[in-house]
């Protein structure tokens, strides 16, 4: 639901008028329900006045990040014999919940559904005896669903037992239900296709309401019209960007052209100086080398850029890539360009690894160690000399956009003065998958002529702190509920890896 859920839950989000889950509320306290409960987890302060506006009971799920809705209702199990199980971002035109005789029973909807949605099989008796998105069938459940006090007991100890096995984290409710479907028969009760609307993206909710654009107190539509002198009629086609592994996006159109709107992601305030970056996109914009760039708000971190369409991925195999990429930094470095902030990896590492400790995060085995390390290697490096110049700092593949014979270094979010071998560090120890033979020859197209021996050690070296720094930060992020996955690992090995190719080149001539 980018961008709105970036500023409040779907829950909240306001339909024709009314909070959909006031409405909600509202609609069951009309067919005469009066004990509501509701499960929360992202957001969920925002939230909390439901309990005593509207005299919910509030449950919280602490681990919705990782969880599905069946985790939800398992919290909610004390509960659920004799109750409704809603989805509160669901909006109803007509009340579902009135005229409902007494016993269990679950909604479908009759259209086409996607692949993933469950069908249902409906059995003589009219209850539901199976669903599967592989039934061929135009009946999808969807909607509210009732469990009687017998039923909605056996659902609680189901969802008991289920949430053992692996999988169950991950599982929508409706999906463990269908694993007992048999034993649970619930009465189909058979709605048509617009009685139930649930809104999966911001163009589905802005088609329902036509008004819901121009009435929602959203900041991030405040600030791309600010940006762009236009209305928030014009802002249509919202698609969400899944990439990146800092920062939420999502591209969007405006008057015929296409756009992206970049959200500071969670925590990044502590990391992050949003004023540098600006100061560097100004330079990068005039050097030709980031010409995607529109503007950025120095002090809230939001970022508009135009959307450059029919890229190909950035490829670590092709010379022709890295060459054209290798020379874009080069032009940074030899640019004159400078700026007021610097970025050391080093101190920076040392900065992180100092909030996680106060953090009380616990650090794995060997942390400390390999940190010692690297403060000998930054050593060498510092003392190799050498006159900071403008970096990039988080120049590495998917930063860099390839369409035909144009190449762009977008995202300067770390840009600033500092050893220009970081720059190739950071192409080499994100993702590059190059070990330190085809590294040096990756620093002999840098220079365009054979490096010397200093100057491989010193390359080499510059990998392995960078990637000890976007280790360092991968465990921060973690410990902010943002984990990058995969990427944790492929930076601590090249840590790991050029701390031991590059330390003997020092040592052997004494530097040891």
């Amino acid at each position: 639901m980018a961008p709105l859920s970036y500023e409040l839950p779907k829950a909240l989000l306001t339909v024709r008028g009314e909070v959909l889950i006031e409405r909600l509320i509202r609609q069951l306290c009309a067919a005469g329900v009066d004990d509501v409960s509701v499960v929360v987890g992202y957001m969920k302060e925002s939230l909390f006045y439901l309990e005593d506006g509207f005299g919910a009971h509030i449950l919280v799920n602490a681990d919705y990040a990782d969880t599905g809705s069946a985790a939800s209702l398992l919290i909610a199990r004390d509960v659920l014999p004799g109750a409704w199980v809603c989805s509160s971002d669901q909006y109803f035109p007509e009340n579902p919940f009135v005229g409902v005789e007494d016993g269990s029973l679950a909604t479908l909807v009759e259209r086409a559904g996607s692949k993933r949605e469950l069908r249902a099989e409906i059995g003589g008796d009219g209850t539901i005896c199976a669903l599967s998105p592989q039934i061929p069938s135009r009946l999808i459940l969807q909607g509210p669903a009732f469990f009687s006090e017998e039923d909605g007991a056996a659902f609680a100890r189901i969802l008991e037992y289920e949430s053992h096995e692996p999988l169950f984290a991950s599982m929508l409710w409706d999906q463990v239900y269908a694993q007992h479907a048999d034993e649970i028969r619930l009465q189909a009760r058979v709605l048509p296709e617009d009685a139930v609307h649930e809104f999966k993206s911001f163009n589905d909710l802005s088609a329902y309401d036509r008004d819901f654009v121009e009435n929602i107190d959203l900041s991030i539509l405040d600030n791309i019209c600010a940006a762009l002198c236009c209305e928030r009629r014009d802002i249509t086609d919202v698609v969400p960007i899944k990439q990146g592994l800092t920062n939420l996006s999502f591209r969007f159109d405006c008057k015929g052209t296409v756009y992206v709107y970049r959200h500071p992601g969670a925590g990044t305030d502590e990391i992050i100086n949003r004023a540098a970056e600006a100061h560097a996109l100004d330079i990068a914009r005039k050097l030709g080398l980031d010409e995607t760039f529109v503007y950025e708000d120095p002090a809230e971190g939001w970022k508009l850029s135009r959307f450059i369409d029919g890229c190909e991925p950035f490829d670590y195999g092709k010379r022709d890539h890295v060459q054209r990429a290798l020379s874009l930094v080069r032009r940074l470095h030899e640019s004159g360009e400078t700026s007021p902030w610097s970025f050391d990896y080093r101190a920076e590492a040392e900065k992180i690894a100092g909030i996680l400790r106060a953090m009380h995060y616990p650090l794995p085995r060997g942390f400390s160690e390999l940190a010692k390390r690297m403060g000998r290697l930054a050593d060498h490096l510092a003392a190799d000399g050498g006159e900071p110049v403008l970096c990039h700092n988080d120049f590495y593949g998917p930063n860099l956009l390839v369409r035909g014979d144009d190449m762009w270094l977008i995202d300067w979010e770390y840009s600033a003065m500092g050893d220009y071998a970081c720059d190739l560090g950071n192409f080499v120890a994100q993702g590059s998958n190059y070990p330190p033979d085809k590294t040096l020859e990756v620093i002999d197209l840098y220079y365009g002529r054979a490096a010397t021996p200093a100057e491989q050690r010193h390359c080499l070296a510059a990998v392995a702190l960078v990637g000890w720094y976007w280790y360092v930060w991968a465990i921060y992020k973690g410990a902010k509920g943002s984990p990058v996955g995969a990427w944790l690992y492929i930076w601590y090995r090249a840590a790991q890896t050029y701390c031991d190719a590059a330390m003997p080149l020092y040592e052997e001539d004494g530097h040891g």
